[in-house]
């Protein structure tokens, strides 16, 4: 896309360009001129424009995404800018405009949405404010206006996608639940939990109102069972959810149904209800959850086909693989990740068969440690020369050798719309007769050299096929997560927690043996 700006967007950089002027002359500046100055002084991260531009906003709707994406008078995109002196600003002159005069109130909703997280902050200052920290941000916000002694008004709708953890629960739980008048009503159209117990997880999402919310990722270090989830599904309820994430083990039985075999398949049964009953479900991830034969049970009743299936590292077995291969939402999958099973030397001809169904929607391949060697590769050319959506696909993980990588990326550039390959290290980069490494530490230690010359083969295989297109990469400790960096050292902290407790109960176990 061309950088054309419009003689308005300039003329609008150039006013920003003078802080003092800008936000003296605010008020004389037509309406619908607002939105450019907003982009402009996001752009040019003239923090203190922002913020007047948001306390005088006189339109009734604002949009970050909408005002920050390509548009007639300037076709970049900034929405991939989560700048941190932009983002404030913008909270700050929200919170300015609530406290004003009422009759000078115009805004009715403002839509944080829309910003999207990536590894390099184009932005001047290179700082950036990430999803949490967003939510944070605007939690602390809501308190602040809840103290303050406002003039009644209609109060300002604020649609937010929240991150909360323990280190931000309080703040949040009290943003949603004011205990008197609130200028700010946040709601939240996609919800992601880390680091909280079940009982604040239930408590902070029937706050967030749960009639509305599209997405929700329970991640990592929330210590959920299937009875946890069953309570939250059919106590709190989602009916409008599109894309619903699970964590690690949560279908696993709770403690006390674990030794009947029947409790555990009604648990499951109702869980599959409850999904059921969401009409608009489209995306299902429940990697690391031990699903052997329950996948019909689970995905039998759903009333919508799946276009995202994340089942990595399920213990899936013949017959949830033939269930995949021949249900309704094979042939609406668009991202699939199968990650953990030995596919082809367990399930060929479901394996081969799912993929044949789904061969005219999928975008996006997983495949990382499916036990896939040299003599599979025949069979993976076919299973995926039908797929011709296939954007991304990636089978680090998999012990395979530079010849059988070379042909198989000659096949490969027959995939028109292929884009990106994350291919494993070569079996030829480690000691020769050891066996191929499953942590991510002993695979860090291979023949750099023999790496980097393999890698410019099959770089040479994408050129001479005129493919310079297609990315092609190893990332061995996976790909970037915006959210799982900012919130790092939590993570650590609670790691660390769960570490000691565990420690100080097996000391109390052995104090009691003595």
């Amino acid at each position: 896309m061309g950088t054309m700006r419009s003689l308005r967007f300039i003329s609008a950089e150039a006013l920003v360009s003078h802080p003092q002027v800008a936000r003296q002359s605010l008020d004389s500046v037509a309406h619908n001129l607002y939105p450019l100055l907003f982009k402009a002084s996001y752009l040019l991260e003239q923090a203190a424009v922002t913020r007047a531009v948001l306390g005088r906003w006189p339109l009734e709707e604002f949009r970050l995404g909408a005002l920050l994406g390509p548009s007639a008078d300037h076709p970049q995109d900034l929405r991939d800018r989560a700048c941190r002196a932009c983002l404030e600003a913008l909270v700050r002159g929200l919170a300015d405009h609530v406290l004003q005069d009422p009759s000078r109130r115009r805004l009715r909703v403002a839509d944080l949405t829309g910003i999207r997280d990536v590894q390099v902050q184009r932005c001047p200052c290179g700082r950036a404010l990430g999803k949490w920290g967003r939510t944070r941000l605007l939690a602390r916000t809501c308190c602040e206006l809840q103290a303050e002694p406002l003039a009644a008004g209609r109060p300002v709708e604020v649609l937010a996608d929240l991150f909360v953890t323990e280190g931000n629960f309080e703040a949040v739980v009290q943003a949603l639940r004011p205990a008197g008048p609130a200028p700010l009503r946040v709601h939240c159209p996609s919800f992601r939990a880390d680091s909280l117990s079940p009982s604040q997880l239930l408590h902070v999402l029937r706050l967030a109102g749960p009639g509305a919310l599209r997405k929700l990722e329970v991640v990592h270090n929330v210590r959920l069972h299937a009875g946890h989830v069953q309570q939250l599904l059919a106590q709190v309820g989602f009916p409008r959810l599109a894309s619903l994430t699970l964590p690690t083990k949560a279908f696993d039985a709770p403690p006390a149904c674990a030794s009947t075999p029947d409790g555990e398949d009604r648990l499951l049964a109702s869980i599959a209800l409850e999904l059921s009953k969401m009409t608009q479900l489209t995306e299902l991830s429940v990697a690391f959850s031990r699903l052997t034969g329950k996948i019909p049970t689970l995905l039998g009743p759903l009333q919508t086909p799946l276009r995202v299936l994340d089942l990595a590292n399920c213990a899936l077995n013949h017959a949830d693989m033939a269930f995949l291969a021949d249900c309704a939402h094979a042939a609406h999958l668009e991202v699939l990740d199968l990650s953990g099973h030995n596919l082809v030397s367990l399930f060929p001809s479901t394996f081969f068969r799912l993929l044949g169904q789904a061969a005219r929607t999928l975008r996006i391949l997983t495949l990382e440690e499916c036990g896939i060697v040299d003599s599979h590769v025949g069979m993976l050319i076919l299973g995926l020369s039908p797929c011709h959506r296939l954007r991304q696909l990636k089978f680090l993980g998999n012990p395979l050798s530079a010849r059988a990588l070379r042909r198989l990326f000659t096949a490969l550039c027959e995939l028109p719309e292929l884009r990106c390959i994350e291919f494993p290290v070569p079996k030829d980069c480690y000691p020769e007769g050891a066996a191929y490494p499953q942590d991510e530490l002993a695979m860090s230690k291979f023949d750099q050299q023999k790496y980097d010359e393999i890698a410019e083969e099959l770089r040479a295989v994408l050129l001479r096929a005129d493919r310079e297109d297609i990315q092609v990469s190893t990332p061995l400790f996976g790909s970037f997560d915006p959210d799982i960096q900012e919130t790092s050292n939590e993570l650590g902290t609670f790691l660390l927690q769960a570490f000691k407790n565990a420690l100080e109960n097996f000391s109390r176990a052995l104090r009691q043996i003595e």
